[in-house]
């Protein structure tokens, strides 16, 4: 039976008793419904399937926190340990340290004064970790454990910037921003040497592989390369011929020879016993970090002689590699293009064979280090998550947009990572087709792009397209078939994309770039920026959300206006069909979302209950809840029926822009502003089993305790009560036992045998029971075992013995007083009664 859509009480719906709104198969009924809202140009609307599960069915879904993808790396050091499997990285107060294989967090180590760690060294042993934080503290770290072996003061006057060991893993030095260099014996425990004389920041130090020669590199502000002498404790030399600051120090095998780079776009060899200059190599580049390359023949990256080699990273974004001798560049990396490419660190492993690399983006690259041949990818940090999506058939991927150019694609099961390049803007909303192997992006940089994934999870570009005249702000892809794409813009346009046949094709080539995309159709939608828009299940409908507080209603293709849906009061930010009903919902930055009719464009209902702008919603649950998401950080799921918020999930702590959900709506997928994406699963299942298992277990308790009580073994009954924690379960059995005849007896026996903790929670519950008249009797016979019987040292040790005396004192003086009333009362009762008594009569003369 099809319930009739009515306009009661301002929420355009009629919810009779008994009655549902079954889903009436997307507009199978629309033509049939009487036309009075719908206008001639009404298209054939048929989608969905009718049953009891649509608008106001009864399935529910619960979800909960299934796996955080967090950021563990915001800027600074990162290093690798020598065997290349773990990864140590600062993010704020922290040191996290990631395994390679995985992409796990194993440990995430924080001092305890829980300020930022300034600098970190990892020994060359890998056995050693220690920290500096702002409060001028350092930290040695049991890595493995996670746990502090020594803390101590690091007596620079400023926090420390760099720190280093030594070959033997044995001393670390350490350089402040109050222009000192300190030496520290971490076996022993103490400072071994302190030398002054760099201007400003240290920010710099490095050991002599050699550690028989006792050498101390440092470079300050003054750009210049102190040599320090530990054993004449004092400098030796001072190289001055960098015009800018030193950012990294490199020795050769033998020691004879180290090479620095600098921002001043220029690498410089040195002799080491002369302490001279024996090149100088421009790169053009600013570099952050130069890296001798071992000296054995590699082909891949032109090394065709014995001689040195070094690699540079720098601002060009790209890994350089140049013969020290001649000063030429030998092999240059492929370029990517877009902003966030600059390299801001790079490491060599030569045991494991395996480079790392560092991107003003966070992102961190291994490659085999023979070839440059990328390895793994780890997005360190994705700053501002704009949007989130689910890829894959199976849903097996999920793919982030940040604040970023960027894409960010990860793997559910091993935490892979790949990072797209294409856009030269930041994204700023995604899309995917039915099947999960395709999906598109649109950006600032005013263009879309469609991707594709192939069966090994490896991600392309395949098309691109632009005409837009401003930022691209929404997208969405057809649902019934992979055939088209629309997209709206701040430019107030929404544009119609067809999709190639040829990207369907399996036999694409993958070299052979991306394909041209041209729009088929353009229309001005909105006065203002439009801010989504959404394809419906048949995909002859579109509708648009804009800034200018209305949503409209569109026939594709031609993009003919069916209608307007007014009555937010402020811009909106999302629109949703749902799977099954006759029902747009909209999200608005008003707070409210709301459900409409698309037969006459009418309210059906409004939800409440976001605090700020509503930033997302999502139908679940086969049509019969709603998922929203708003700037306060929360996620809301609602049921349609009864306009209930059922859950609120709160694991957000800034805005949640992106909200996506699987397939089956098993589990969901949100990213917000705090740099947060969050796996929720759904736990129905699991949160019915164990209400049922609890039920079952009552039961069974209560039976027990029910036995008991008839067998008059009130000990074990007691004790089973209290394990309940259920304060009326253990007046029942403080009742049965005053009941029996011997009752003060059998009490003070049962009382005294219970263990502290027992008592602790029967003291908690006289609390309780002493505030009723009717059962202060009870609370009080409890009182007077305990107080006759335990001593009163023993009773203060009881936790929270004081608040519990306090709440009954004032309770057990007001029944004292009741009581010294009705005794009062009685007293003169009795009084009365006795005064009241006629005299004797005399007795009656007996007749004679």
């Amino acid at each position: 039976m099809q319930a009739r859509l009515g306009k009661e009480e301002g929420l355009g719906l009629d919810l009779r008793d008994g009655v549902e709104c079954v889903a009436m198969g997307w507009y199978s009924g629309l033509a049939s419904h009487g036309q009075q809202g719908a206008p001639k140009a009404w298209p054939d609307l048929h989608w969905g399937v009718s049953g009891k599960t649509g608008l106001f069915g009864q399935h529910m879904l619960f979800y909960a926190v299934e796996r955080k993808i967090e950021p563990f790396y915001k800027g600074g050091k990162v290093q690798l340990d020598q065997t290349g499997q773990y990864l140590f990285c600062v993010c704020g107060t922290k040191v996290n340290i990631l395994e390679v294989a995985s992409g796990a967090i194993l440990q995430s180590l924080e001092q305890e004064d829980q300020e930022d760690i300034t600098a970190f060294d990892l020994s060359p042993d890998d056995e050693v970790l220690v920290t500096a934080s702002r409060a001028l503290l350092l930290a040695h770290w049991a890595w493995r454990e996670g746990s502090v072996i020594r803390l101590w003061k690091a007596i620079h006057t400023a926090p420390v910037a760099t720190m280093a060991f030594d070959p033997t893993s044995t001393l670390l030095a350490t350089g402040g921003c109050d222009g000192a260099v300190r030496i520290w014996d971490i076996v022993r425990h103490y400072g071994t040497h302190h030398f002054r004389g760099s201007p400003g920041v240290v920010h710099l130090v490095a050991f002599h592989p050699d550690p028989a020669c006792l050498l101390l590199f440092s470079s300050a502000t003054d750009a210049a390369i102190r040599v320090w002498s530990l054993q004449d404790q004092s400098c030796l030399a001072v190289l001055t011929a960098h015009y800018s600051a030193v950012t990294s120090l490199t020795f050769s095998a033998d020691g004879h020879t180290m090479v620095s780079s600098g921002r001043d776009k220029i690498c410089i060899v040195w002799d080491l016993r002369s302490h001279q200059a024996l090149r100088t190599i421009p790169v053009f580049e600013s570099v952050e970090a130069a890296v001798l390359l071992p000296e054995e023949l590699a082909p891949q990256l032109g090394v065709k002689s014995t001689g040195l080699h070094f690699l540079t990273a720098g601002n060009q974004g790209v890994l350089r590699v140049w013969e020290a001798a001649s000063g030429q560049c030998v092999h240059t990396q492929q370029p990517l293009s877009g902003p966030g490419r600059e390299l801001t660190h790079c490491a060599l492993v030569r045991a494991a064979g395996l480079l790392l690399s560092v991107t003003a983006d966070h992102n961190l690259l291994l490659y085999e280090a023979h070839s440059l041949k990328l390895q793994k990818q780890f997005a360190g940090y994705s700053e501002e998550v704009l949007d989130v999506r689910f890829l894959g058939p199976e849903d097996s991927h999920i793919v982030v947009a940040s604040n970023s150019p960027c894409l960010k694609v990860f793997e559910l099961q091993t935490s892979a990572c790949q990072i797209l390049h294409g856009h030269t803007d930041i994204v700023l909303a995604l899309d995917v087709f039915r099947k999960g192997w395709l999906f598109a992006s649109c950006a600032k940089d005013q263009s879309i792009r469609i991707w594709r994934m192939n069966k090994a999870g490896e991600v392309t570009c395949v098309a691109q397209g632009s005409g837009h005249t401003h930022s691209v702000g929404t997208i969405c892809c057809s649902r019934l078939k992979e055939t088209f794409l629309v997209t709206g813009s701040q430019d107030c346009t929404v544009k119609l994309w067809p999709i190639p046949k040829v990207l369907l094709s399996k036999s694409i080539a993958p070299d052979s770039g991306p394909v041209l995309l041209q729009a088929q159709a353009t229309q001005r939608c909105h006065d203002k920026d439009i801010n989504s828009v959404a394809v419906a299940p048949n995909d002859k409908l579109l509708a648009t959300g804009s800034q200018d507080r209305t949503a409209k209603l569109w026939a594709l293709p031609q993009c003919q206006l069916l209608g307007v849906f007014s009555g937010h009061r402020r811009g909106l930010w999302c629109v949703q069909f749902s799977p099954m009903d006759q029902v747009l919902a909209t999200a608005s930055a008003d707070g409210t979302v709301k459900l409409w009719a698309l037969q006459d464009f009418s309210c059906l209902k409004t939800f409440e209950g976001h605090d700020a702008s509503v930033l997302k919603v999502a139908f679940v649950s086969r049509g019969t809840q709603l998922l929203s998401s708003g700037s306060d950080g929360l996620v809301k799921l609602w049921t349609i029926k009864n306009n209930e918020c059922v859950r609120t999930l709160d694991a957000h702590q800034d805005k949640v822009w992106g909200l996506h959900c699987s397939q089956l709506d098993d589990r969901a997928l949100t990213g917000a502003s705090d740099s947060c994406v969050i796996l929720w699963k759904d736990v129905t299942e699991m949160e019915q089993a164990e209400e049922l298992a609890k039920r079952e277990e009552q039961v069974v308790k209560q039976q027990e305790l029910d036995n008991l009580l008839q067998e008059k073994r009130y000990l074990r009954a007691l004790g089973l009560a209290i394990s309940l924690d259920r304060p009326h379960t253990v007046l029942t059995v403080i009742q049965a036992i005053r009941r029996d005849p011997e009752a003060f007896e059998k009490l003070e026996a049962t009382v005294l045998r219970l263990r502290r903790d027992q008592k602790e929670a029967l003291l908690r519950f006289c609390v309780t029971w002493n505030t009723n008249s009717r059962h202060c009797h009870e609370a009080q016979a409890v009182l007077s075992v305990l107080l006759r019987h335990e001593a009163p040292e023993e009773l203060l040790t009881y936790e929270g013995v004081r608040a519990s005396l306090e709440a009954l004192l004032p309770y057990t003086e007001r029944h004292f007083q009741r009581l010294s009333r009705t005794l009062q009362a009685a007293t003169f009762l009795d009084f009365l009664w006795h005064n009241m008594k006629l005299p004797t009569l005399p007795a009656a003369p007996s007749a004679l």
